[in-house]
């Protein structure tokens, strides 16, 4: 059996950062880059973002280049190793921990849960929504919008999220609807004024989705309330951005602590949870504020408590 001092489970921003610091603490790190749920392996969610502008000491990047220079770093150290597997069980052992993928077993001192989110789909009411899942019905814009090139497509979601999709999709789609249950859409500011002065992009309000049509492929959508005198929508395509659920399952079999959403809750200081050993960070955890940089900053901050832990026997608060 392969032994560690620091295990990683989930290859996102938030574990790359988190395996980096460890090397420069000494750990012999693993991290495990196939999240429990979703097919998102090495660079996790960010990958999935078009654009990023947030991300301190970079002005423009997209998400697949913030999360190469994240993964190069991390791979930089000689300490660190990155493997495609998906963790399918921990147990607590004499030494430490287990921890199984379906092509082998490791042994290691700590563990960091960094296994952030999935896309949220439509409810299962809507009569086809899981039957167009790919063949119309999508929930990454910034992979399937050069598919939809001068075509008409729908973004499900009110958030920030939504917005992003609507935007990289209007790069491509001649027209992009925004359905929303409440009366507006509630993104950051400054991408709600580019959604509403996008001429490409039209906000449906206080509606929904009652059925999703077809043949091959998505033809048209039935909404709960008429838009313009019309229940039916034609388009040719439907992005999901509802939110995400936490990939937190893993960890509350081995006896780690959620809140009411399944979050993991952590000492925001040290990224502990109740387990001695076991640290949490980024979208999996009960932190309010969820971007990549705090999850970053959150992941840097267990490798160094799971350094204090396995050099001092505890965590420094």
């Amino acid at each position: 059996m392969i032994k560690y001092d620091f295990l990683v489970i989930g290859g996102g921003g938030t574990g790359l950062a988190a395996a980096m610091y460890a090397a420069r603490l000494g750990l012999k790190t693993l991290v495990l880059g196939h999240s429990q749920g979703t097919e998102l392996a090495v660079g996790g969610v960010i990958t999935t973002t078009n654009i990023v502008e947030n991300y301190p000491g970079f002005i423009r990047l997209t998400g697949h280049e913030l999360a190469k220079k994240l993964e190069d770093h991390a791979r930089s150290y000689e300490e660190v190793e990155i493997k495609q597997e998906e963790a399918t069980e921990v147990k607590k052992n004499k030494n430490g921990f287990t921890v199984k993928t379906p092509k082998s077993e490791y042994e290691t001192k700590t563990i960091l849960f960094a296994t952030g989110t999935k896309w949220k789909k439509l409810p299962e009411s809507v009569k086809g929504s899981r039957e167009f899942e790919n063949k119309g019905v999508n929930y990454c814009a910034l992979c399937d919008a050069p598919l939809y090139k001068n075509k008409i497509v729908a973004v499900v979601g009110a958030g920030d999220s939504a917005a992003k999709d609507a935007l990289v999709l209007a790069e491509h789609a001649k027209k992009v609807f925004m359905i929303c249950r409440g009366e507006n859409i509630h993104p950051e500011p400054i991408n709600l004024k580019r959604v509403q002065e996008h001429k490409k992009i039209e906000i449906i309000p206080s509606n929904s989705i009652k059925e999703v049509k077809g043949d091959e492929v998505v033809r048209k959508i039935i909404l709960e309330k008429p838009f313009k005198g019309n229940n039916e929508l034609e388009l040719n395509g439907v992005f999901v951005a509802i939110g995400h659920d936490i990939l937190s399952q893993l960890a509350i079999e081995l006896g780690v602590k959620t809140n009411d959403h399944k979050e993991i809750i952590i000492n925001h200081m040290t990224s502990e949870t109740n387990l001695k050993g076991v640290f949490a960070a980024g979208d999996v955890t009960d932190k309010p504020f969820k971007q990549l940089i705090t999850g970053v900053a959150d992941g840097c901050t267990a490798a160094y408590s799971a350094f204090e832990y396995i050099t001092k026997g505890s965590v420094i608060q």
